[in-house]
């Protein structure tokens, strides 16, 4: 009898087991399933994609024809609503010298929006198992030359490290290296090694943005993945999303970037050339059009690029707010505030380019703004942010202790 009892608890636990681990096995087919693009996506992205000039909505469209007029703002601009665009528009030159006139579907480099990207691939390798967020960096680089940096402390701007951007820039022009070439992230990992430049501030003292920790990151993404930052971008994140033009275009891979799109510096005679700086990624680096970005946000929202448990805690403020609403997770700005909508975003600053790319996750509501001349007309958007009803993105608009307005900016 005892025997019989013990064959059947055996027996009730193997199929426990069993059980389990179909349901488990569902539950990751259908998350794969979740992740695969179909046929049908196409059809759904083009009618999301639609826009009829004769609806459009007139007083973002007069608010934009001033911004252009008034402020100078220079670029292509959209504004969607629960998934319909109610404006979009290009402004201006793409490149003022040939007289070239920008087009809806113009690609520009999107600066520090970037950031967003490699924050999104850094939490699907952590979803993969294949990092941890409180790794070491000198897990993949043991000549790194800093202790206690995690890439938590890189997705947050908590690391303390100096800004690579200048300190290289320094290096190459006393020394009179080659200044057109593109430097890749793992050359720029092994002058860091060699150096030993002295950091900003110990690890997880304060945030402290810069290009530095996601260049890292960048660099860490191809030394677990076998892969260019440019392949695995465009294999995981670009393609799964629809994604059709959005790039990620690197000097140390291409002799001249193949996008039609100039930046300009304060004053239209000068042009920004594209230089060896250009050629590490991962804070920048990527270039895209204001529909594609439009197809990222709705591919983060349906997680077929990340699970809503990945993306929550992305949108988590790691850091001190500044004026009690702004804050920074892993890869995105943010507006948090009580009875206030939830807001994510990121701007970007970048050798003529200039831009602000928000998602309002609570009113299902995107704004952005592409401009490839540098100069201030993207402080004047607040008439716009109120009159869609949403917060106002920008650190100066409200009070509070904090740092000063625009100087943890890209």
């Amino acid at each position: 009898m005892r025997i019989r009892f013990v064959a059947a608890a055996i027996a009730l636990s193997i199929f426990s087991v069993v059980a389990c681990t179909s349901k488990e096995e569902k539950e990751k087919k259908k998350a794969a399933d979740k992740k695969v693009r179909v046929k049908e996506d196409d059809k759904a992205d083009s009618l999301l994609l639609v826009y009829d000039k004769k609806n459009e909505d007139k007083w973002i469209a007069e608010f934009v024809e001033n911004l252009h007029k008034r402020y100078g703002f220079n670029g292509n601009a959209l504004v969607a609503r629960k998934g319909k665009i109610i404006y979009q528009g290009a402004k201006g030159w793409a490149d003022y010298l040939h007289r070239d006139s920008l087009k809806i579907n113009s690609e520009f480099e999107l600066a520090s929006i970037t950031k967003t990207f490699t924050g999104v691939a850094i939490l699907q390798l952590v979803e993969q198992g294949k990092l941890n967020l409180n790794d070491n960096v000198k897990k993949f680089f043991p000549d790194f030359p800093y202790d206690g940096i995690t890439i938590k402390l890189l997705l947050t701007h908590r690391s303390g490290m100096m800004n690579y951007v200048y300190f290289i820039d320094d290096i190459w022009r006393k020394e009179k290296r080659d200044m057109k070439k593109g430097i890749t992230n793992e050359e720029v990992m092994k002058v860091i090694a060699e150096r030993k430049p002295s950091p900003y501030v110990k690890p997880d003292n304060r945030f402290h943005y810069n290009n530095s920790n996601y260049m890292v990151l960048g660099a860490i993404i191809e030394k677990v993945t076998g892969m260019r930052y440019s392949q695995y971008m465009a294999e995981n994140i670009f393609k799964p999303a629809g994604m059709k033009n959005t790039h990620v275009y690197s000097k140390a891979e291409y002799e001249k970037i193949p996008v039609d799109v100039v930046g300009h510096d304060k004053i239209w005679k000068y042009s920004v050339a594209q230089n060896f700086l250009d050629g590490p990624v991962g804070d920048k680096g990527i270039y895209s059009t204001l529909h594609d970005l439009v197809l990222y946000d709705k591919y983060l929202r349906n997680e077929r690029l990340l699970s809503n448990k990945s993306l929550d805690s992305a949108y988590v403020g790691r850091n001190k707010p500044v004026n009690g609403h702004f804050n920074y997770g892993y890869g995105w700005r943010m507006f948090d505030g009580k009875n206030m909508d939830k807001v994510v975003y990121h701007t970007g600053w970048w050798h003529g380019f200039r831009h602000i790319y928000v998602r309002d996750l609570d009113k299902d509501i995107i704004v952005i703004f592409l401009g490839n001349l540098t100069n201030g007309s993207l402080m004047h958007l607040d008439d716009l942010y109120k009159y869609l009803k949403m917060p106002v993105i920008r650190k100066g608009a409200y009070s509070g202790s904090g740092s000063l307005p625009g100087s943890d900016e890209d």
